[in-house]
């Protein structure tokens, strides 16, 4: 016999989807089954139930009742709606991660050298690889292995700039500007990382990066200050670490910790990997900081030292990022597989800054921006100036009157010092001193630049705009036994200034006027930064000199710790 199909609202008001409820031993219980109609099979559309049965309504104490069939109901639509509601959350997950990835994500196949993406078009731009070589690569899914022809050029020694307006000239379309590598940066706020900025000693108030924040975000910063290995002999780090630490404080950076370091010599290296794998806890690492400060070295000197003891290290040093002197060498970011316990690091793009020398000469003159050894401070005093201008039959007895050339980027004119005033200049080698009497300043400038007044060089000195900007510096100290200040030139060094010169042991009483001012005015090219800053303790002579501030209980715990 054929069981008669009800429909459920014959017996109950509600709309059941599809259930089974297992055939019962016993004869008296009624078989509900419930079928989902679908008109269309695309739509989903509500489900009718029906009831197959020897009974239209059930007898017996095991036939479900209204409540059990009310509440099983409920039971399937908030299993239902869960999960369509945790559908809609993960696709609106996954837009919001596509939104905020931006372009740090690393380019599917790119230079390992530089980080441009792979081309094989446009022969002058970063990225450009043969195409038969292209190929090749691909055909054997080797592409992460190749470096692009830009990048072989620079590690042979050529410089080969990519970035537009840096460098002495505007660029061509080929060229990346330092408008859409700053872009790329500002992604970095919507990671979890762990940001680790580099500063030059050097240069330390122009390759600072005052507004990192802009490009961090709320992660948390480790300052490494490189190339420390260049300050002159006999230099106290003890001083030095805690002179950069009031110099960051100052500037109201908040850090983990300061790691004076030498990526050249690894010293100071073990300390800062000591510190990532502490806090990095799972997060990926970024290296950020302003161009040619030594990033693509310092991530070199990371995997060399984790390469004894972690084989992911040792393998990636085989396909480690090009250093070089040149601006803009990393032109995108570069995934490396740095730690055997996962996570990555990453070399950032350097920032441009237009404040610094390197944005005004020429990519030939780059090299003469970098100091290659330990520095050496080349003193001017009364003494030194006679010596040179005795033929003159000038009278004179301090540095007034006199200007002095720093090559062709910086002059600076003596108008009011103390007679035992010594001005010290701290720079490249490559970057030759000079000194003339201050009203023969302009024709010597125009006579000699290009020759011995150099950068600029070659055919730059027809174009070069000369030392446009000039800022006049009123000095005052209190204190003969220390240098009254520093003056930073953005990007090539610096200039100390002492009252009365460190050489003098014991000066004399007579020699020391009541006077407290010193007046200088400083040239430099247009946009170049001039940084008046409380002197740097470098030689033998700075850590005499120095004081440590006495610090307050609250400064102590909250003051960061700098590490050598």
């Amino acid at each position: 016999m054929i069981p008669k199909t009800l429909s459920l609202t014959s017996i109950s008001p509600f709309l059941l989807p599809q259930f089974k409820i297992p055939k019962s031993h016993n004869p008296g219980r009624v078989t509900i089954i419930c079928k989902s109609v679908n008109s269309q099979p695309q739509q989903q559309t509500k489900p009718e139930l029906s009831v197959s049965g020897s009974e239209s309504q059930g007898t017996g104490a095991a036939a479900p009742t209204r409540g059990d069939i009310f509440l099983e109901r409920q039971q399937l639509l908030a299993a239902s709606s869960s999960s369509s509601s945790s559908l809609v959350i993960e696709k609106k997950k996954k837009k919001k991660k596509e939104k905020t990835s931006g372009s740090l994500k690393v380019a599917t196949f790119c230079c390992y050298g530089c980080g441009a993406p792979l081309q094989v078009s446009e022969m002058d731009s970063p990225g450009y690889v043969d195409p038969e070589t292209y190929e090749l690569k691909k055909k054997h899914r080797q592409l992460r292995t190749i470096l692009c022809g830009r990048c072989r050029l620079l590690s042979h020694g050529h410089m080969v700039t990519a970035v537009g307006g840096n460098g002495g000239y505007a660029g061509g379309k080929q060229f990346v500007t330092a408008e859409e590598l700053r872009e790329k940066l500002r992604h970095l706020r919507h990671e979890k990382a762990l940001v680790v900025k580099l500063v030059d000693i050097v240069d330390f108030n122009g390759s600072f990066l005052a507004h990192v924040r802009d490009l961090a975000g709320a992660n948390p910063i480790i300052l490494v200050v490189t190339k420390v290995d260049l300050l002159p002999k006999g230099t106290d780090f003890n001083c030095v670490g805690d002179w950069v630490v009031e110099a960051t404080m100052r500037k109201k950076l908040n850090v983990l910790s300061v790691h004076l370091t030498s990526s050249k010599s690894l010293v100071g290296i073990t300390g800062v990997v000591s510190e990532i794998q502490k806090e990095k806890k799972g997060r990926d690492v970024y290296i950020l900081g302003a161009a040619n400060v030594g990033k693509s070295a310092f991530i070199n000197a990371i995997l060399k030292m984790l390469s004894d003891k972690d084989p992911v290290a040792a393998m990636a040093r085989k396909y480690k990022p090009i250093q070089s002197a040149v601006p803009g060498t990393t032109v995108g970011p570069i995934q490396i597989n740095a730690f055997l316990g996962g996570g990555k690091v990453y070399d950032t793009p350097g920032v441009h800054l237009h404040h610094r020398q390197a944005a005004v000469v020429h990519s030939q003159d780059l090299p003469a921006l970098a100091p290659r050894s330990r520095l050496r401070g080349q003193s001017f005093t009364k003494e030194v100036v006679k010596d040179q201008w005795v033929s003159e039959k000038m009278e004179f007895n301090s540095l007034t009157g006199f200007s002095i050339f720093w090559g062709g980027l910086v002059r600076i004119d003596v108008l009011k010092v103390l007679p035992e005033t010594c001005i010290t200049f701290y720079g490249p080698k490559a970057v030759k001193l000079h000194i003339v009497p201050t009203n023969k300043a302009d024709e010597f400038y125009k006579k000699e630049l290009g020759g011995l007044l150099t950068p600029p060089s070659g055919e730059q000195v027809e174009e070069w705009a000369g030392l446009e900007t000039a800022r006049q510096l009123r000095i005052t100290f209190d204190d003969t036994q220390r240098p009254a200040c520093d003056v930073a030139i953005s990007g090539l060094g610096w200039i100390t200034v002492e009252p009365v010169s460190q050489a003098l042991k014991e000066p004399d009483a007579d020699l020391i006027p009541d006077a407290t001012v010193i007046s200088l005015d400083v040239h430099v090219p247009k946009a170049v930064e001039i940084f008046v800053r409380p002197p740097l303790p470098v030689g033998k002579v700075g850590g005499e000199w120095y004081q440590y501030r006495d610090l307050t209980e609250k400064e102590e715990e909250t003051r960061p710790k700098w590490y050598f």
